[in-house]
């Protein structure tokens, strides 16, 4: 069933318009978005409440992989609820989790996948029934989503395309990195980062690896780049996905979100298009 064929509405010209209407309406459910890398966004009452993608670390990665909650306190929750609905709160009565502190989480994984749904244009959306999802706090407004998403986008100061190629870009340590002198002023955050990169990890791959918003990678990837300790290569195989591995080579532990569909506000934007062309060369 496609959006809006249910309720007889027109179709929404974007996911912006599509959220916004069904904010206005204070619907609960579930947008899934096809495209790359696609995902699935959760609405409550008209709020988005959390937003699932490939294209970066969901909570439960950020959680596990950033030491804040460990795999058997993680599994023992997922046992005793069983429909899943419950998580959060869950979490938070087992102490595994402060509550503020995994409010923040669940808001910046939400920005983040947001971020990283609006690198690329969808190639269509449904709606479904909602369903349950690992999220704290009372959700977002389309407009507050669409204003941080912009936001992200303005603080990189590159085109979406250009964003786009670099998080499928392989980064790799320059000569320099190697050098004490090098390294001696960077931050832990910046010396864990670094030691992840090994020619093979997309930024992408990295975030996983350190269970790191894709955002915040980027960021940290331009300042090393800066300090000309790390390079990227675009690879051979357009649109190969990496297969380098996720498990850290680092003990040190990182401290620690329409979307394919939220773009940056455009208003000459008014048809949506079915094709997802990056629009510029990548300049990191």
């Amino acid at each position: 069933m496609s959006l809006n064929d249910a309720t007889n509405q027109p179709r929404a010209r974007n996911l912006p318009a599509l959220l916004s209407d069904l904010n206005d309406r204070r619907r609960s459910c579930t947008v899934a978005v096809s495209g790359a890398p696609g995902g699935t966004i959760h609405m409550r009452d008209g709020l988005v409440v959390a937003i699932e993608t490939p294209g970066t670390p969901g909570i439960e990665a950020l959680l596990l992989k950033s030491g804040r909650l460990t795999e058997q306190g993680w599994t023992s929750v997922r046992a005793s609820d069983r429909s899943h609905e419950h998580l959060a709160r869950e979490l938070v009565a087992a102490e595994l989790v402060g509550a503020g502190e995994l409010e923040i989480v669940s808001l910046g994984a939400l920005f983040d996948a947001a971020f990283v749904l609006s690198l690329h244009r969808p190639t269509d959306w449904e709606e479904g029934d909602p369903v349950p999802v690992l999220s704290a706090g009372t959700g977002v407004t389309p407009e507050r989503l669409v204003a941080e998403t912009t936001r992200r986008f303005d603080i990189l100061a590159q085109a979406p395309g250009a964003i786009a190629r670099s998080t499928r870009d392989r980064v790799h340590p320059t000569p320099a990195a190697s050098q004490p002198r090098s390294t001696t002023l960077l931050s832990p955050r910046h010396r864990n980062l670094l030691a992840e990169v090994n020619g093979r990890r997309t930024p992408r791959d990295i975030a996983f690896t350190l269970g790191r918003g894709l955002f915040a990678v980027l960021l940290d990837l331009r300042h090393l780049r800066g300090r000309q300790l790390v390079e990227y290569t675009t690879p051979t195989a357009a649109g190969r996905p990496s297969t380098a591995p996720r498990t850290s080579t680092s003990s040190a532990k990182a401290p620690a979100p329409d979307t394919t569909g939220l773009p940056r506000r455009q208003p000459r934007r008014t048809r949506r298009q079915t094709a997802s062309p990056d629009s510029a060369e990548h300049r990191p």
